[in-house]
């Protein structure tokens, strides 16, 4: 009966790591999505919007870049 525990236990934990391997994954792209979408909304201002928020276009990857990933 041990060896039928030991099988089970191994299984769950095949089970879990994939499952935490894919909830990393997600988390990842839905960071990704949203620096894109950070990106392309914060390029669409003018020169003066920008101006008006405080920013330079040459500002804009790490805007985005702290928005989607936080300060690293």
């Amino acid at each position: 009966m041990a060896a039928v525990d030991t099988v089970t236990s191994r299984k769950g934990t095949l089970s879990f790591s994939l499952r935490a391997a894919l909830d990393e994954l997600r988390g990842k792209i839905s960071r990704y999505r949203l620096y894109r979408e950070t990106m392309t909304e914060l390029s669409a201002l003018s020169s003066r919007e920008l101006a008006d928020l405080g920013l330079s276009r040459a500002q804009l990857r790490s805007v985005a870049y702290e928005a989607a990933y936080g300060n690293t």
